[in-house]
């Protein structure tokens, strides 16, 4: 079950869904035709996300795993009982709302004790050298959690608060008082020492003949060259504990990022290599592509360019491979003002996760678009895209440029000189844009 907690402004938003019963801070209840309705359309082959949406439902607002855990419940509830079973005659379940309406004051007093919480954990993440945008892909572990709720109480002398503070935080009350008891500060303490004495073996292994080492390496190292067995574990966590990285293969945290929390669907490939097909704005394709400049600096380029005349329609370049760099890309595409979307029009991608996000598929649906992608590991579906990526990193200026705005002034020019002065031999010796024309004059 989601541990998100709704504000009273989505418990409004929430309210209004006419398939809603009731809501509270910490769940809905649906009714029970919604629930019916739920199981026809997935059985149905329908996903669940894409039938609550469907039906008015913000995702964003739900979160996808409440919406997983009341798909799950409901089809074993049908399984076992049929429709029977999706009527809810749970106790405290006939609409009212199940939690008390605070007063005045109490709802100041909570208030202000979530707003010294935020600045306790603000305090924290500044200590660690995160601002609060890169603090969203970290999360705090249960123990921080623990010491920062401890810190806001002790501080402001909010005893009282005990409960609503771990439930903001996203822990347990009886968690809290546990990990404060005598006991378990023993048992820390005893841990603690430990891992200090397994951090130094860990060490040795790790700076071995001067190489450092992953886990699993360490983990050969201490059995083949000290004869110690740790388990693996136990090293990731001490690495992890006392921050021992090493540098060789890391994976990509972004792409890892993206397809967390989220249904991602790959498309059939629409477009079978037929590239050129006469028709401008008929096939679009994308790609994201890496560009290092100045001093080992590195950013991203995502690019939409017309497949019958090699125009690039809508180019993005940002500092970090997230999904806004695919998305915001599309929305330069829509603001083009020369872009003649033909019918049946679609766009061609590889299977790469932000052209599996939901969110991108969302998008690529307000534009009227089809969606294609490539077979699996197949550069050659998406070959004229991989083309010119070629030949932009063989033109341009990239490496000298010693800031990313120098960076983006250098491939704004360049797009203007392919777009408009760069002749091309299939193109009938055209540039893309004289042979954009061409195609549209000869219609």
């Amino acid at each position: 079950m989601s541990k998100k907690i709704f504000t009273e402004r989505e418990i409004k938003t929430l309210s209004a869904n006419p398939y809603v019963k009731s809501v509270g801070p910490k769940g809905i209840t649906y009714t029970d035709e919604f629930k019916r309705l739920f199981i026809i359309e997935n059985e149905k082959g329908r996903l669940p996300r894409h039938i609550f949406e469907e039906n008015g439902f913000d995702i964003d607002i739900i979160g996808i795993d409440r919406i997983r855990s009341s798909g799950k419940r409901w089809r074993a509830a049908y399984r076992h009982n049929g429709i029977v079973g999706l009527r809810d005659t749970r106790k405290g379940n006939s609409g009212r709302p199940s939690y008390r309406e605070h007063s005045l004051e109490e709802k100041y007093a909570r208030l202000e004790a979530e707003n010294n919480l935020l600045k306790a954990e603000n305090e924290l993440l500044k200590k660690n050298g995160l601002c609060r945008k890169e603090a969203e892909e970290v999360k705090l572990s249960a123990e921080q959690k623990f010491l920062l709720v401890h810190f806001v109480i002790e501080k402001f002398q909010l005893k009282n608060m005990v409960s609503h503070l771990c439930e903001i935080a996203g822990v347990s009350r009886s968690g809290y008082y546990n990990y404060f008891s005598l006991q378990s500060r023993e048992q820390r303490e005893k841990r603690d020492a430990e891992d200090e004495i397994a951090k130094e073996i860990i060490l040795k292994a790790f700076h071995f003949k001067g190489r450092k080492k992953g886990a699993r390496q360490i983990k050969m190292t201490l059995e083949g060259h000290y004869h110690i067995t740790y388990n693996l574990k136990r090293i990731r966590r001490i690495m992890k504990k006392y921050e021992i990285v090493c540098p060789i293969r890391r994976a990509n945290p972004h792409k890892k990022m993206i397809k967390a929390t989220q249904e991602h669907s790959v498309l059939p490939n629409l477009l079978n290599r037929e590239f050129k097909q006469d028709t401008p704005g008929k096939v679009l394709l994308t790609d994201i592509t890496y560009l290092y400049y100045g001093k080992g600096q590195k950013a991203y380029l995502s690019t939409i360019k017309d497949g019958s005349t090699n125009e690039i329609l809508a180019y993005h370049v940002l500092d970090r491979i997230t999904l806004d760099l695919a998305t915001d890309t599309l929305v330069k595409l829509k603001r083009n003002k020369r872009v003649k979307l033909a019918k049946g029009a679609f766009i061609h991608s590889d299977q790469g996760g932000h052209y599996t996000s939901p969110t991108f598929q969302k998008h690529v649906k307000k534009l009227g678009l089809g969606q294609s992608m490539s077979r699996r590991g197949n550069c050659w579906d998406n070959a004229p895209q991989e083309s010119f990526f070629g030949h932009f990193k063989d033109e341009a200026f990239i490496k000298p440029c010693a800031t990313l705005d120098e960076l983006k002034r250098e491939i704004k020019s360049y797009m203007t000189y392919y777009n408009n002065y760069r002749y091309q031999w299939d193109l009938k010796k055209m540039t893309p844009v004289q042979y954009r024309d061409h195609l549209l004059n000869a219609a």
